[in-house]
């Protein structure tokens, strides 16, 4: 997959589109997922992953192949993602959150309203403590990635994954949520 990858990225450097679309048709969806977990909207998440593949596309001729593709179009989307929400908490303040569920058949209803009281929870928590979360729990990266990552102390990165399980605890207690 790597020197497919390699392969891809050279063509794709060179003009082939195709190639980039084959990129594109490789990340999108973690990109999408990324973008979606800092921002709980899909309509964000889609406006965010197409503004990285742009960025994506005009940068391409900067990737170094001596790191990890993922790991840089990833750290294009998480920043991205934090743009996005700085430039909308300037625009329009955040109100509070409709916790309505959707109507389901009962099996599945429980595992969806989990899901989505965790993830508004999460969306409550401060970005810098919601994106050590969203790499160490959704996409397990270890404490030494996320540092480079982020490009912080791996002490901050445990401190701030400590803070943030302990809001996110706090949030889901008082919404009445049960493990």
């Amino acid at each position: 997959m790597v020197v497919q990858e390699a392969q891809l990225i050279a063509r794709a450097v060179n003009g082939d589109a195709e190639a980039f679309g084959a990129i594109v048709d490789l990340y999108m969806a973690t990109i999408y997922k990324v973008a979606f977990r800092m921002t709980g909207d899909r309509d964000d998440a889609m406006e965010i992953s197409q503004t990285v593949f742009v960025k994506v596309y005009e940068r391409l001729g900067t990737y170094d192949p001596a790191y990890r593709f993922f790991s840089w179009i990833y750290r294009i989307a998480v920043n991205e993602s934090l743009n996005f929400i700085k430039r909308r908490r300037r625009l329009a303040p955040l109100d509070g959150f409709d916790l309505q569920a959707p109507s389901n058949p009962e099996g599945e209803y429980s595992r969806a309203e989990s899901g989505e009281l965790i993830q508004e929870a999460l969306l409550r928590v401060k970005p810098d403590f919601r994106i050590v979360l969203i790499l160490k729990h959704f996409h397990d990266l270890s404490y030494r990635e996320i540092a480079a990552f982020l490009s912080i102390p791996e002490k901050t990165v445990k401190s701030r994954l400590y803070t943030g399980r302990q809001l996110l605890k706090d949030i889901l207690v008082k919404r009445g949520y049960e493990r």
